[in-house]
């Protein structure tokens, strides 16, 4: 996190000049995101009489929904738009979506009438449609989260030319993202349930508000690439062309193969396909009647470019370490949701007066990602350089981020156990208090969110640098579209738990969530040895040399 870095690029666009716009953008709209999310199972629990369990499903359907469609807004700006304008209507939908949220919280009509417990004991549900408003006030915050969050990040790499100066953007954008989760978690958070879900919901509002003028007030900065078409048309072919050429011989000669499309430019430049994935190499094969007389391809779905054959290799070659990330990712979706079920049984008092809200206790995640990152970044990357001559590669970074997971999970089902005996000892069921202080699970969350402080930023890094190039959007949105898949696994696994065993009760007092832990450590544990395989037998392709250490290993 250098400040004294200087633009990368002679052009008048792009460079260090964007970075406070696009860095202030993605801190105000992550705090108006957080203002929504992170207090939205209290929020169904109080206000929408939505059962425990159930309203941890809800939100964990949410955050899958804003971590998976990143990839279709990716795509968009890759393919037909371009990130500005992605991000720029985004911003605006996600306004939108938060301010019908926020009339949900102002209008009693919005809302079921809220439950007697002092009483007869009466909880009405909400009605269809006030679920159909509170579902499409949660939707369209989801999409606008959705279409910004990674395409800012890649449009904030487009702007460096160095890869140095992009993995410094990487480490900053991540940083303000935690920084600004942790600005809502505390600030926001207690204020909707101390004072009023209407001001904590226009607070976001508001930050949204912020972001979007932010963002247009930078425009004339900002280096903006135009989209080259769908790079998703150019890899169907690949497979189309390869399999229609099957029985045709691969050649030796370079001659034989497709090298340029353009009309007028050099055809062939002594270049041959690689070995890896030769049936591939079928696409490339230029037989009778693929191409016209001046040189350009006839039939697109008959012949494609070696370059391109290379890129659908490429998304080939990482598919495996990719989908280690699902596994790694699904524990911490479930965590997400269990650690505020478990602080609402637990004593969440500072002091005689002051009481911690559940929804707040993701905020020593934020705490400790952010710490984490300044320190990896300003100390442990410097200092690993001059012990051994080169940086961490991006696949050892996440290795370690696999390798805390499991263990937050450990911890997490220990005090789990430690907070059912307590409960037990002192006949509580249901989800009455224990008597047990929710700093309990302090360490869980800080070791989790120092795991993520190395694993996000090296999932990025790794990805942006080893996709083809005209899928640079879509790389950024790997990241989050795994989350994404984790997340509705993890609400796929916790309907499965709650149907075959009797760990998850509504009461949680009552079940077993230690016993999810154990669980989800043992997978942990299975996924990263799977982990190290893919990564001792991947071979990068676009990292610098000097950044990849002197053994045949790069990981």
């Amino acid at each position: 996190m250098d400040a004294g870095l200087q633009p990368t690029s002679a052009s008048t666009k792009g460079g260090w000049i964007t970075f406070p716009f696009l860095i202030a953008t993605m801190g105000c709209l992550t705090i108006a995101a957080g203002g929504w999310t992170s207090n939205l199972i209290v929020y169904l629990i109080n206000e929408f009489n939505v059962k425990n369990i159930d309203a941890a499903q809800i939100a964990t359907i949410v955050n899958g929904c804003m971590t998976l469609f990143p990839i279709i807004g990716a795509i968009l700006a890759d393919s037909f738009f371009g990130s500005y304008l992605v991000i720029l209507i985004s911003s605006f939908v996600s306004l939108l979506g938060i301010l019908l949220l926020t009339s949900t919280s102002m209008l009693n009509s919005l809302r079921p009438t809220p439950c007697d417990h002092n009483g007869s004991g009466l909880c009405i549900g909400p009605s269809k449609a006030q679920l159909a408003i509170l579902y499409t006030s949660l939707a369209l915050p989801c999409i606008g989260v959705a279409g910004t969050r990674f395409t800012l990040a890649t449009m904030g790499a487009d702007q460096f030319d160095n890869p140095k100066h992009q993995g410094v953007f990487f480490n900053w954008f991540f940083c303000t993202m935690y920084i600004g989760t942790l600005v809502s978690v505390v600030g926001i958070v207690y204020i909707e349930d101390n004072v009023s879900w209407v001001l904590g919901y226009s607070l976001s509002v508001a930050a949204n508000l912020v972001g979007l003028a932010v963002f247009m007030l930078g425009r004339r900065y900002y280096r903006l690439l135009k989209p080259q078409g769908s790079p998703f048309t150019g890899l169907a072919c690949v497979l189309v062309a390869a399999f229609r050429k099957r029985k045709v011989s691969l050649s030796l000669k370079s001659e034989d193969y497709c090298q340029k499309p353009e009309l007028g430019e050099t055809k062939f430049m002594g270049v041959t396909p690689t070995n890896s994935f030769k049936f591939l190499n079928h696409a490339a094969l230029v037989t009778e009647g693929d191409t016209n007389s001046d040189g350009s391809i006839k039939k697109p779905w008959n012949l494609c470019t070696l370059q391109q054959v290379e890129d659908l290799k490429s998304i080939i070659r990482i598919s495996p370490i990719w989908t280690t990330g699902i596994l790694l990712h699904t524990p911490i979706a479930c965590q997400m949701s269990l650690i505020v079920l478990q602080a609402l049984a637990m004593d969440r008092h500072m002091g005689p007066h002051f009481q911690l809200s559940a929804g707040t206790m993701m905020v020593f995640v934020m705490i400790s990602t952010s710490l984490s990152l300044a320190i990896i970044d300003r100390f442990l990357l410097p200092t690993f350089q001059k012990l051994t001559g080169t940086l961490p590669t991006p696949l050892r970074r996440i290795g370690v981020g696999h390798a805390l997971t499991v263990a937050s999970m450990a911890i997490s089902a220990l005090v789990e156990s430690k907070r059912l005996s307590t409960a037990r000892t002192h006949n509580l069921s249901g989800n009455s208090v224990v008597p047990m202080s929710a700093f309990w699970m302090v360490p869980q969350l800080v070791v989790v969110g120092v795991g993520e402080a190395f694993m996000f930023p090296g999932q990025v890094s790794l990805y942006y640098q080893e996709f083809p190039k005209s899928l640079k959007s879509t790389a950024a949105a790997m990241v989050s579209m795994l989350i994404g898949i984790a997340f509705y696994l993890s609400s796929a696994v916790v309907d499965f738990i709650r149907n075959t065993t009797g760990w998850l009760p509504d009461g949680i007092n009552d079940g077993r969530m230690d016993n999810v832990y154990w669980a989800f450590t043992i997978v942990g544990l299975i996924n990263f040895g799977y982990f190290l395989v893919c990564s001792w037998l991947y071979k990068y392709q676009n990292l610098e040399k000097e950044e990849l250490t002197n053994s045949n290993n790069p990981f």
